[in-house]
């Protein structure tokens, strides 16, 4: 019996978010000054550096820094336990596989920062009138649509499933 062929090739687009990742932050770091911002598109998206040394929403930013240690094994740990449950899925299960990826390709982006420079680099400013979001980055936005996209999926997938049975 042959067995299927795992979905550890799809590793490859965590890569790819790394990589686009790091490259906006290299811009953003050599472009810009800390908390100045540089209108994008006027009323909806800034370019603005800023660091985070916490996690979504600056959540522990303000703590004594052993939050850098904590969501640093948190990633290697988030990652290493998404690329065995990658490893157990058929490589053309997309549904399952594409977020999956997303999610460790970004982790690593933030993953990245935190061991270079003890926080993580965000560069992107969305806003309405005077009403921001938290400044994110490309991984975060891997690390979101990666989650998003998973739970539709669940959703649409058992859906299908129960049509089919």
């Amino acid at each position: 019996m042959i067995k299927p062929r795992n979905a550890l090739p799809w590793l490859l687009l965590s890569a790819a978010v790394v990589a686009l990742d790091q490259f906006g932050k290299h811009v953003a770091l050599g472009a810009l000054q800390p908390y100045e911002s540089r209108e994008v598109i006027p009323g909806l998206l800034n370019w603005t550096l800023a660091f985070n040394p916490g996690a979504a929403f600056s959540f522990l930013a303000g703590a004594d820094g052993w939050q850098r240690w904590f969501f640093t094994a948190l990633a290697i740990g988030v990652s290493a336990g998404l690329a065995v449950w990658l490893s157990r899925l058929q490589r053309g299960d997309w549904r399952n596989a594409a977020p999956l990826a997303l999610i460790i390709g970004g982790a690593l982006g933030n993953l990245v920062d935190r061991l270079r420079f003890g926080h993580v680099v965000d560069f992107i400013d969305v806003y309405w009138g005077s009403a921001h979001w938290p400044a994110f980055n490309v991984a975060d936005s891997a690390i979101c649509v990666g989650a998003v996209a998973l739970a539709l999926f669940s959703f649409v997938g058992g859906k299908e499933q129960g049509k089919r049975g």
